[in-house]
């Protein structure tokens, strides 16, 4: 596809993901506008994501530090107002490197991650947003910390002076989300959080209607990963 094409493309499938957004809104009884769409941009190249940002999208979200290293400080330059979200996994090592380039984190999910974002925070001062990732389903091969260690973390956090702003999670694949959307719902309430990250693709309306503020799209706006970067 030529460059047009790829726009035209682009448009679509924003249009379509943000008329989604906008029904869910409206069958929940949500204000418009209350939930934030986040393009999940991992694996794709400065050339995939170009399209996107000119049908108008400014929020867009990486797996990998490294990753987004790689691409986003030319996107950035060619294209100011966009925000950037860390939602994969985050190595304490790197975490002076997400504080620097990332306006939201979305994976606190340890009690070392608190200290070395904190430490982080403090040397660059700069303080991105933080959801904790709880892991929602207690499934051993996903992070996200446990359920009944959330109240220690989070009160860590808070101590340390990170900026929680909400709950993030991942539930079990191929299995019905609603139960888990609205357990993370009833946890950010029970502790004063406002910010719910949840919510993909195939399952965002769901969890809009179950109080998401921060849905995480990659597929329906990007189509299929490049196989040679899964």
């Amino acid at each position: 596809m030529n460059g047009d094409s790829d726009e035209m493309a682009a448009a679509e499938r924003l249009t379509a993901v943000r008329d989604g957004i906008a029904r869910a809104e409206q069958v929940a009884r949500r204000p418009a506008g209350s939930v934030e769409l986040i393009a999940i941009s991992k694996t794709h190249d400065a050339e995939a994501i170009a399209p996107l940002i000119a049908a108008g999208q400014r929020v867009f979200g990486e797996n990998r530090v490294q990753e987004a290293q790689a691409k986003w400080p030319a996107l950035r330059a060619a294209h100011p107002g966009i925000a950037l979200h860390l939602v994969g996994q985050l190595q304490s090592n790197k975490a002076e490197d997400a504080v620097a380039l990332f306006d939201a984190i979305h994976s606190l999910d340890r009690s070392s991650l608190v200290e070395a974002l904190a430490k982080a925070m403090a040397k660059i001062g700069r303080r991105p947003d933080c959801f904790i990732q709880v892991n929602i389903g207690a499934e051993d091969q996903k992070g996200g910390c446990a359920i009944a260690d959330l109240p220690a973390l989070l009160a860590q956090a808070r101590d340390a002076g990170l900026p929680v702003v909400g709950l993030m999670c991942v539930p079990p694949a191929d299995v019905e989300p609603a139960p888990y959307f609205a357990l993370l719902d009833k946890l950010a309430r029970d502790h004063g959080l406002p910010g719910r990250s949840m919510g993909m693709s195939g399952d965002y309306e769901t969890a809009i209607m179950l109080g998401a503020t921060h849905v995480r799209v990659g597929t329906a706006l990007f189509g299929a990963r490049p196989r040679a970067m899964e």
